[in-house]
């Protein structure tokens, strides 16, 4: 198949470029408005007991609170003249909002509770609907019209609302920046790895194709389904990078070609079946990888897989269309605009790497063994990581969503927007009701239960039923509120909510316990329950790729256990600076828990572009193993012919991502870092020093398969001998 593509590209050039080009501006003019399809939120797991519970709290109660409106008056308090009209004001305009229900305001009979300790600030509380699709446009509008200062009384806008508005906003901004940093710095590192200009545009055109034709296809994703804004952010690292990468090798096979001497016609075809089986192969990896995703049902994760697969579908088709259209075009003209200074540049093969190969393989335990106390070593802080979920603490300081929040939990006794929701899905008895919130009411940290009871507190009623008490009843369903005194998202408010899940429910109803706390549990559960399944069908797809491309059982699992310490290493770094604060001055960032669908998508990025890599290097060291060589020697010139374009390719696929380490927003600068540390450890430490002494130590054993395997690898593997001219020279990758 892949000498049929590259005849094709020889005799069709211009007609692939012309339709290409067609596509792009197709792509592009859907892409533009991807952005308006896309959601925030996304990290709530939608069958879980929480997301019911949020679900029947606002088709029975109008929603739970997820906008937080602080009013503070600079002089006097909320019961000054200014600050009372200020507030009744905007109660009264926020319940003709279409967009809103459920408010609750200060200024209302019974709402001396939304009054902070000091007196200063009160609260105005709001349920804006739309779900996680419409939220963040019905909150940014509110946001627009309601806050900002007046009159001396300043209106600033916190919750789980204000929250996504803000963090949207951010991670669009924080996108410019790092696409304005990582694109003039590739092409100034592409420059200089191929001394000359033409040959370095070429891989950023599979770059801007990928990236335009996935924000396309979640223009279009968008328009049926949830799908995160975040996944925007992968598109763009993964797109640059990996149109990189592809580029890199296809446009440095086809030089290597033309100095062999062949003409253009054959410099192709050599070029496409080389470097694009192993483009081939490596692309299926990393889909693998990703599409381990698609088991998580929260749409974050589910969005992540969308857009890492089809960016990198898109990036890999186009790489073997485009490119070798582009060049049967150019010819000899791709060496165009040469670079001073650069005459080294052209060259594919690095004797340094075949020299570090050599003293390896000779002495493979004393140059192998520190090399894995290191990965050990920073694998270590693994042992203690915890996870979260994102909340007001991944913005900056100066976010106003994250003041407000802060705000909540200092100032005021009782944090209602933090409180536990708990919903009946059925009626209820007055006795029963009351019984349950008693019993609700003993649990260590809660300072109060409210129903339509009335208010429970210590284990009996503190209050007869108030104004509001009759919105927390219904013919069919009874709400609780569950105020208490632990820090949301704490280990004592999650496990508060153990509690009181483990509480009996009234006779004959079922009780689903909401809220924040109760969210980050459900969702911590539900990807804990499924990564297993994620892991297994990494694993498994991957032992069966490799096969496929390498005909052996002990490569693939060479290449798993390798992978997996270097991605462990990487993983330990990130819980050391995230998790435990180091370099939280440097980075800007409030040490908290790891995010866990972030680390999720780490370890599935990070997994699957380093089976990129070890596709790479693999594939010279198994055709030169099939060509008669011995192992060292296999390895050796594998290496050699394999190593600078690894590490430049590894190097500017990192560029990418360490360039969301300029962001704003803790986890997208936890995710570039990741990212970024595993593709450079996986190039350096484990292709470079590794990979050698592994295959030293197996000998010809790593080459091993069963009888019955490798006949069916015979029929059914993608053999390179069996796609390329018979008269082809032996190549890198």
């Amino acid at each position: 198949m892949l000498l049929r593509i590259a005849e094709l590209t020889v005799r069709r050039a211009r007609l692939i470029l012309v339709v290409s080009t067609l596509l792009l501006i197709a792509m592009a003019a859907l892409g533009i408005g991807a952005f308006g399809k896309l959601s925030g939120g996304g990290f709530d797991d939608p069958g879980a007991p929480s997301s019911r519970a949020e679900k029947l709290i606002e088709e029975k109660f109008g929603g739970d609170s997820n906008l937080v409106l602080l009013v503070d008056a600079e002089q006097g308090g909320p019961d000054t003249t200014a600050a009372a009209q200020r507030g009744r004001e905007l109660t009264e305009s926020l319940r003709s909002e279409k967009t809103v229900s459920g408010v609750l305001s200060y200024w209302d009979r019974g709402g001396e509770g939304l009054k902070s300790k000091d007196g200063e600030k009160a609260l105005v509380l709001a349920h804006v609907k739309g779900g996680d699709r419409d939220e963040g446009a019905n909150t940014e509008a509110l946001l627009d019209e309601y806050t900002g200062d007046k009159d001396g009384v300043s209106v600033r806008a916190g919750g789980g609302a204000a929250v996504n508005s803000g963090l949207s906003a951010q991670v669009a901004e924080d996108l410019a920046l790092a696409e304005a940093i990582a694109i003039p710095v590739t092409l100034v590192l592409l420059v200089i790895a191929f001394g000359s200009l033409v040959a370095a545009l070429l891989p950023l055109v599979i770059g801007v194709i990928a990236i335009l034709g996935t924000l396309a296809e979640l223009y279009l994703l968008g328009s049926v389904t949830d799908v995160s804004v975040l996944a925007v952010n992968l598109t763009t690292a993964l797109g640059l990078g990996l149109g990189i990468d592809y580029g890199l090798l296809l446009v440095s096979r086809f030089r290597e070609q033309l100095v062999r001497g062949d003409d253009v016609p054959d410099a192709i075809r050599h070029t496409v079946t080389t470097a694009g089986r192993t483009i081939a192969f490596s692309s299926a990896t990393v889909i693998a990888a990703l599409g381990a995703l698609l088991v998580f049902p929260l749409f974050a994760l589910r969005s992540f897989a969308y857009a890492g697969i089809g960016v990198v579908a898109i990036a890999s088709i186009s790489s073997l269309l485009v490119i070798p259209a582009l060049l049967a075009v150019l010819g000899h003209r791709v060496n165009a605009g040469r670079v001073p200074g650069t005459r080294s540049a052209g060259r594919t093969d690095s004797p340094l790497w075949g020299r570090i190969a050599g003293t390896v393989m000779r002495r493979p335990g004393l140059t192998a063994l520190p090399v894995l106390a290191v990965l050990l070593l920073a694998a270590s802080p693994l042992l203690g990581v915890s996870f979260g979920i994102p909340d007001e603490r991944v913005l900056p300081e100066d976010a106003q969503s994250r003041q407000v929040s802060t705000a909540l939990r200092t100032d005021f006794a009782a944090n209602d927007a933090a409180a536990v929701q708990i919903i009946t899905t059925s009626s209820v008895t007055p006795d029963a009701l009351g019984g349950y919130a008693a019993e609700l009411s003993r649990l260590d940290g809660v300072v109060r239960v409210d129903a339509s009871s009335g208010s429970y507190t210590g284990g009996r009623m503190s209050a007869e039923p108030g104004p509001g008490a009759a919105a927390l009843g219904n013919p069919d369903a009874q709400r609780l509120t569950v105020l208490h005194e632990f820090t949301p998202a704490s280990d004592a408010a999650q496990d508060l909510v153990t509690g009181i899940r483990a509480v009996d429910a009234p006779s004959g109803a079922e009780a689903l316990v909401g809220g924040t706390d109760a969210r980050l549990v459900d969702s911590k559960q539900s990807i804990g329950d499924r990564l297993p399944l994620a892991i297994g069908w990494i694993v498994v797809s991957t032992f069966v790729l490799l096969f496929l491309f390498t005909g052996s059982v002990v490569q693939p699992l060479r290449a798993l256990v390798l992978n997996g310490v270097s991605l462990m290493a990487a993983m330990g770094a990130m819980v050391w600076i995230f998790q435990d604060g180091n370099l939280s001055g440097l980075l800007n960032f409030t040490p908290q828990p790891m995010e866990a669908g972030t680390t999720v998508l780490m370890f599935c990025i990070a997994f699957g572009l380093s089976m990129d890599y070890e596709v790479f290097v693999t594939s010279r060291i198994k055709e030169l193993h099939d060509a008669g060589a011995g192992p060292e020697e296999a390895v050796t010139r594998g290496l050699a012919g394999t190593g600078r374009i690894v590490t430049m390719a590894a190097g500017l696929l990192a560029v990418s991502f360490f360039a969301f380490a300029t962001s704003k927003v803790s986890f997208i600068q936890m995710f570039g870092l990741g990212s970024g540390l595993a593709i450079l450890i996986d190039a350096v430490a484990v292709r470079g020093v590794l990979v050698p002494a592994a295959m030293r130590l197996l000998g010809r054993a790593a080459w091993y398969a069963p009888p019955g395997l490798r006949r069916l690898h015979a029929k059914v593997g993608l053999s390179e001998a069996a796609e390329a001219p018979a008269e082809r020279v032996s190549a890198g990758v």
